[in-house]
């Protein structure tokens, strides 16, 4: 087979290469069931691997790539990323807990976090009964231009601070999450945690999940290190890499979405409760629907498909 492989005309032959493709995912699938773990195993996931990219590399994009990213591609990867997915929302969990706890019991705390400009700040907006007037100083243009540049910076962090073994994002997680803990328990403590949530979420709900989501693509790359299974590091690494980047690039319209909220929404405080909630839990639906719901049922579909051929 390697020798079939080698040959420069190997690849024009596509009959030939089906036939040894389906005899090479044969034995690996068999390899892996019984020797996991064996230098045999990770060769052949090799060759199947040089197959494949070797097979697609020059593939030519169909006109309706975006659709197929977005339609297939994209939720196909949340799905076989959901371990991740589900291990970024508990760290970010617990980080809530932990800044509402830690803000319970120092009250000194909010300020180390939040830092004693923004606590003044809000102290002095609270006095004039306008709590959140924060989102109304800036120019709504300039605003959702520096508000959108600092989502996607932070979401590009998170993933690339995986490849410290995890912890990067890990703590970056860990910092976000007491952040918002710390920020809810200030207003707890002043009377105004259910007005706080009902117009900081509007637009905090795209903006939270897509940081946990960037949390994951993070975890991503930083367990194909730990945990390579058959694949060797450098393709373990390789492959969540492009997994990794393909979710950052997918979260992008989340964050111009949840910029354009924060910057021309979000400032509107006053605006009917009830409309507050509709954007809100729209969100939160969409959220739910396209990173866990969408992508279970899309997995089942193919492999319902796949027993029946």
């Amino acid at each position: 087979m390697e020798l079939f492989l080698s040959k420069k005309t190997s690849f024009q032959d596509p009959d030939k290469l089906a036939e040894l493709f389906i005899q090479l995912t044969d034995d690996l699938s068999y390899s892996k069931t019984f020797y996991p773990q064996s230098k045999t195993t990770q060769y052949l996931n090799t060759l199947a691997s040089k197959i494949h990219q070797s097979v697609y590399k020059n593939k030519k994009e169909k006109r309706n790539r975006i659709i197929t990213f977005w339609k297939y591609e994209l939720p196909e990867i949340f799905y076989q990323r959901r371990n991740e997915l589900i291990i970024s929302f508990f760290v970010f969990f617990i980080a809530v807990v932990i800044g509402v706890i830690s803000s319970e019991g120092d009250t000194g705390f909010v300020r180390l976090i939040l830092g004693d400009s923004y606590v003044n700040m809000t102290q002095e907006n609270i006095k004039n009964n306008d709590p959140l007037a924060v989102y109304k100083q800036m120019n709504g243009v300039d605003m959702f231009m520096g508000i959108t540049f600092n989502n996607i910076r932070v979401s590009f962090y998170a993933f690339m601070a995986g490849i410290f073994l995890s912890v990067g994002t890990i703590l970056l997680l860990l910092y976000n999450g007491i952040m918002l803990g710390s920020f809810h328990h200030y207003f707890y403590v002043n009377n105004l945690l259910l007005k706080s949530l009902s117009i900081i979420w509007i637009h905090g709900t795209l903006e939270i999940s897509s940081i946990i989501i960037a949390g994951a693509a993070g975890l991503v790359l930083g367990n194909s290190i730990l945990f390579p299974k058959t694949y060797s590091r450098r393709q373990s690494f390789l492959i969540s890499a492009k997994d990794g980047v393909k979710i950052i690039v997918g979260l992008i319209p989340l964050f111009i979405t949840a910029g354009f909220l924060e910057s021309f929404v979000t400032r509107y405080t006053q605006m009917p409760i009830v409309l507050n909630l509709l954007i809100i839990f729209s969100s939160l639906a969409f959220i739910i629907w396209y990173v866990i719901i969408y992508p279970i049922k899309l997995n089942r579909r193919e492999n319902n498909e796949s027993t029946k051929n």
